[in-house]
């Protein structure tokens, strides 16, 4: 059941990803729906980690992270 939970909000973070990168506006329900979900776990990651030439790196160690915990698992 984690492992799926896990899975899922994976494909989450990759949405979120793609989202950025098409600019929809914020008020969509769907882009709010997803932030919901994402920026809790990604805002405080990128106070310690900041952009690298723009590119924001937290998904990448969240999806990191998640593979990690789901091979001790």
């Amino acid at each position: 059941m984690l492992h799926w939970l896990l899975d899922l909000y994976s494909l989450i973070l990759f949405v979120a990803v793609i989202l950025s990168w098409v600019n929809l506006p914020d008020d969509n329900p769907f882009v709010r729906v997803v932030r919901q979900l994402t920026e809790p776990v990604l805002t405080p990651l990128r106070k310690v980690i900041p952009p690298l030439g723009g590119l924001d790196l937290t998904p990448i160690i969240v999806l990191l992270g998640i593979r990690l915990l789901q091979r001790l698992l």
